[in-house]
């Protein structure tokens, strides 16, 4: 019989049709065809995109025959421009405001082929040290409230390009979602004294159904009202509202558990189309007054369609229980040949 489960940070209701539950090879997919044209991301074709705003050189040995192993630029074709000045304006009961904010394309590798499930775990931790350093020099300019960091793995996923590369926008206001997450933790902070995101890892570490994996920092986990098949969700088991605050002994255990979450997802689903998400605090929020919020990364695989109860309702249609999805990816191993296997 299918249940209803609430989300308790932000109330939203999930209908989990168990007598629906798939296989994991039931959401098997054509594999994309590479595009084929030319990449500016590729190595060689540097002067194809604007300038670049950081990158990360080249060791001497075991590298890919580049002069960098990753690059940030602006996005070509920005959702938002750093241009002007930030104006605010009320049409009656409409309200605007000029589109100021930036948009940059961090590119992975100069492996074209490679996906994020691949890289060496030191690769992994150079990236996420770009992610953060990013969202610190543009939380200090004075006209951006918050910075998101996205990924889109596939076409279906939205990727524009094969090429692996991630996404940081800086916006003059706090998307709705984040916004949402935060009054809603902050209302259970105010009724229980306690974050509710540390409530969740307790819970989830005590139960285990949910768990996929664990290091003594990070937990990885289906959340319990989880809205997509084999979504999964990473946090730190301490609490942080800012990812910034990201420890620099911490990238290499935070690398490891991402890395082999991406591993799990692609290879018992057969390298699906993805999209992960960093949750984070606004710019200027400081630490001390978000004992109720916690940064977190969210990993959404694109398996199922939203179709129209969902945008009539709110509601999420899961035909995957995220217990079953936890066990299916927890019990995924690699054999001596570097293949999934299941035992």
């Amino acid at each position: 019989m299918s249940e209803l489960r609430r989300d308790p940070i932000i109330n939203r209701w999930v209908i989990v049709a168990q007598e629906r539950a798939k296989r994991p090879l039931d959401f098997s997919h054509a594999p994309e065809p590479p595009r084929s044209g030319f990449c500016p991301f590729c190595p060689g074709h540097e002067e194809k995109t604007p300038k670049e705003i950081l990158a990360c050189p080249a060791l001497a040995s075991g590298t890919p025959p580049a002069e960098w192993i990753l690059r940030v630029v602006p996005n070509k074709f920005p959702a938002l421009v750093q241009e002007g000045v930030l104006h605010h304006e009320w049409l009656g009961l409409y309200e605007k405001m000029t589109g100021l904010g930036t948009h940059e394309v961090l590119i992975e590798t100069p492996d074209h082929d490679q996906t994020f499930a691949d890289y060496p775990g030191r690769h992994v931790e150079k990236i996420l040290w770009a992610y953060r350093e990013r969202i610190y020099r543009l939380s200090l300019e004075p006209d951006f409230q918050y910075v998101l960091i996205f990924k889109n793995h596939g076409v279906e996923a939205g990727a524009s390009l094969d090429h692996p590369h991630s996404q940081i926008i800086a916006l003059p206001i706090v998307p709705k979602q984040v916004s949402e997450e935060m009054d809603g933790a902050r209302g259970y902070y105010e009724t229980n004294g306690r974050c509710v995101y540390c409530d969740m890892i307790q819970q989830e570490k005590n139960d285990s159904t949910r768990v996929v994996l664990e290091n003594e920092e990070f937990l990885a986990f289906e959340p319990y009202a989880s809205r997509f098949p084999f979504e999964t969700w990473i946090l730190p088991q301490r609490h942080d509202p800012h990812f910034v605050n990201l420890p620099d002994d911490h990238l290499d255990l935070l690398a490891s558990l991402l890395r082999d979450t991406l591993w799990r997802i692609k290879a018992l689903l057969q390298d699906p189309p993805y999209n992960f998400m960093l949750h984070t605090s606004p710019c200027r929020e400081a630490s001390t007054s978000l004992p109720h919020y916690h940064w977190h990364l969210e990993i959404t695989p694109k398996l199922t369609r939203v179709a129209g109860f969902e945008w009539g309702t709110g509601f999420y249609i899961n035909p995957m229980p995220p217990e079953l999805a936890a066990t299916y990816l927890r019990d995924l191993e690699k054999d001596h040949s570097g293949l999934a296997s299941v035992h």
